[in-house]
C-alpha cells in the first residue's frame, strides 16, 4: 500500500485537518468551508483500487428512539447514549455513496436522496456523472435510489446499473411510488444478481437480508487488500451496530437484519476488515471492534497514514 511522505501528509494535513486515513491508505479530501461542514468527498487505496466516499447528505432527526432501539426502555436508551456521548433525543444521518476506481471504470454504489448534492460531491472529487460505468444499488430505499433520475432521464447516462434480482422482484411488486419513479423507468438499464455475484473484478455481493428483503453489501478486494461496503446492515454507529439486537424502525424483517448485523459485524471485527457503512458518521470508513455482550464498537479512520 502506498505510503504518504511526510511532506506530502504536512501538505494533506494543511487542506484538511480532521480527515485521515486507515494504515497505509492515502487519502484526499476538499477543503473545510467551516468547522460545522464536513468535506464533500474522501479518498484512499485498497491496493490497485482507489475509493472514494461521496457525502450526499446529513441531517438531524429528533426523537432518535422513534427510530433505534425501539424493543428497549427509555432509561436504557438514554444510558448508552450518555456512555457514548451522544444525545438521546436526536440522531444524525449520514448519507454516503461510495466511488470505486477498478483503473479500468468507475463503479459508483448508491445515489443519494436526490442528484444534486452527489453530482456536487463527484465534481469536488474531479469527476461528472458521465464518467460512471455502473451503478449499484445496495437496496431500494429512497436514500439510496433518490439520485438515479435527473428530470426524465438517466443521472449516470453512461452506465450499467446493478441490484439484486430478490431486491428488485420485491419492489417491482410492492406499488412504492420511489421505486416506480426512479427504478422502473430504467428497467433496461438493470441488470440484477444473486448472493455472490460479480460487479466487477474483485467486487461481489454479500446478502445482508432484513433491512428490506434483498438488501446486499459488497466486498472489494484488490491485490491482497480487503474492505467491505455494508450499507444499512447497521445504519448508526451506537444505536445499531453498537447493539444488534436493537431494533430499528427502518428494517423491515427486525429478527432477519438482527442476525445480518450479527454475522456481518462478527466477520469485519474478527478478520479485521476495513468496512464503510452508509450512514456511519462521514467519511464512514473504519473498523470493527468486539464490544462484549454480543455487541460491537465501531472505530472510524484516524491518523494511522502520517506515520513513517
Amino acid at each position: 500500500m502506498t505510503k504518504l511522505t511526510r511532506r506530502q501528509a504536512l501538505t494533506t494535513a494543511a487542506a484538511a485537518p480532521l480527515a485521515a486515513a486507515m494504515p497505509g491508505m492515502t487519502m484526499a479530501a476538499n477543503e473545510m468551508k467551516g468547522a460545522s461542514m464536513p468535506p464533500k468527498f474522501f479518498r484512499f487505496k485498497l491496493g490497485e483500487y482507489e475509493v472514494t466516499t461521496l457525502l450526499g447528505g446529513t441531517t438531524t432527526r429528533d426523537n432518535a428512539q422513534a427510530i433505534f432501539g425501539t424493543n428497549v426502555s427509555e432509561a436504557e436508551f438514554a444510558e448508552v447514549s450518555r456512555a457514548n456521548f451522544i444525545p438521546a433525543d436526536k440522531a444524525q444521518f449520514f448519507f454516503t455513496p461510495m466511488l470505486v476506481d477498478t483503473g479500468s471504470e468507475l463503479v459508483l454504489f448508491d445515489t443519494g436522496l436526490s442528484p444534486e448534492p452527489l453530482t456536487a460531491a463527484l465534481a469536488a472529487a474531479g469527476y461528472s456523472p458521465e464518467m460512471v460505468g455502473k451503478v449499484v444499488i445496495t437496496h431500494m430505499h429512497g436514500d439510496h435510489i433518490g439520485g438515479l433520475m435527473t428530470g426524465d432521464g438517466a443521472t449516470f447516462g453512461n452506465a450499467e446499473h446493478v441490484s439484486g434480482a430478490r431486491e428488485n422482484n420485491y419492489w417491482a411488486g410492492a406499488g412504492n411510488e420511489g421505486y416506480d419513479s426512479k427504478v422502473r423507468p430504467l428497467a433496461e438499464r438493470f441488470k440484477f444478481i444473486d448472493e455472490g455475484g460479480s460487479v466487477a473484478s474483485g467486487i461481489t455481493s454479500v446478502a445482508a437480508y432484513g433491512h428490506t428483503p434483498g438488501h446486499m453489501g459488497y466486498m472489494i478486494e484488490s491485490a491482497g487488500e480487503q474492505m467491505m461496503l455494508f450499507a444499512d446492515t447497521a445504519n448508526h454507529y451506537v444505536w445499531s451496530l453498537g447493539y444488534p439486537d436493537w431494533e430499528v424502525r427502518f428494517d423491515m424483517d427486525k429478527a432477519q437484519a438482527a442476525a445480518s448485523r450479527k454475522r456481518v459485524m462478527d466477520m469485519l471485527a474478527t478478520d479485521r476488515i476495513p468496512a464503510i457503512g452508509y450512514h456511519m458518521p462521514f467519511p464512514a470508513l473504519g473498523n470493527v471492534a468486539p464490544r462484549g455482550e454480543g455487541g460491537y464498537a465501531w472505530v472510524p479512520t484516524s491518523y494511522q497514514t502520517y506515520l513513517d
